[in-house]
């Protein structure tokens, strides 16, 4: 069996920036067992798998170790495959997720935004688990559906953290985001994850439906713009609207191929 892999940097304009994904096109599902061997072989953060129905596409994302309940760039660059190379025909896909409902991405030019559901945080204490993570102590902590997110004093210190990522892997979470309020743009952000096999993520679309609702209410705006401060580094347009968050950016095509699987 043959399938087709599209390779796509996210969230960014430039080549060799943003967060890579792998896109994975399928007329009808395969095994978990063959996504996920799929998912470990490509190493990447995220490997999307869709498959057409009624009214848009399933999604499915794989880390190289699990399947995640929502992964924003891979939805991204599922988009961009679907727009550009895979025949969609008008402006606006709708994927549905078992995991994380109705997912919509719309196209302007070559800004493609995500309509996803708006993350619910709650304050959390700033245990010892926590302030083992890094070398810098945040000011605030939250929990999310997924996520731990702490709060730092400035952009400097997140630019400058250092994972302890064996205390991090023990958290009860997929990961932890770490943010600030930015010099340039509205907030900055990191995401570590090893406990889902991903030790640094380079732009994370999900973790932006926490982030956005937090800096929405800090700010007072509702339109924000975002830097995600990987090596990569992650440009991204947010919009917070209640119970519904808009997340923008571009992407690039960095290959084409097929998956042999026997």
């Amino acid at each position: 069996m043959k399938l087709k892999i599209y390779q796509v940097d996210a969230f960014t304009s430039e080549l060799f920036g943003g967060n890579p994904a792998a896109v994975c096109p399928l007329k009808s599902w395969i095994a978990d067992e063959l996504m996920q061997k799929i998912a470990m072989e490509n190493n990447l953060a995220e490997t999307a798998f869709y498959v057409k129905n009624n009214n848009g596409y399933n999604i499915r994302w794989f880390t190289p170790t699990v399947e995640v309940d929502l992964c924003g760039h891979a939805t991204l660059a599922s988009a961009f495959v679907l727009f550009n190379y895979e025949g969609h025909q008008n402006d606006e896909i709708i994927f549905s997720s078992l995991r994380s409902g109705t997912l919509k991405v719309k196209k302007h030019d070559d800004l493609l935004t995500l309509d996803f559901p708006t993350d619910k945080i709650e304050s959390a204490d700033l245990a010892p688990e926590l302030l083992k993570c890094f070398n810098a102590n945040p000011v605030k902590a939250f929990k999310g559906k997924t996520d731990y997110m702490l709060v730092f004093n400035n952009e400097e210190e997140i630019k400058n953290l250092q994972p302890d990522l064996a205390a991090i892997s023990k958290l009860k979470a997929r990961g932890v985001i770490a943010t600030a309020k930015g010099d340039e743009v509205d907030f900055v952000s990191r995401f570590f994850g090893p406990q889902s096999g991903v030790n640094e993520d380079p732009v994370t679309g999900s973790a932006h439906t926490t982030l956005i609702p937090y800096w929405a209410n800090k700010t007072g705006k509702n339109n924000l713009s975002a830097i995600q401060l990987s090596t990569r580094k992650g440009f991204l347009k947010c919009k917070y609207a209640g119970d519904r968050v808009e997340i923008s950016g571009q992407c690039r095509l960095y290959l084409t191929g097929e998956i042999l699987t026997k």
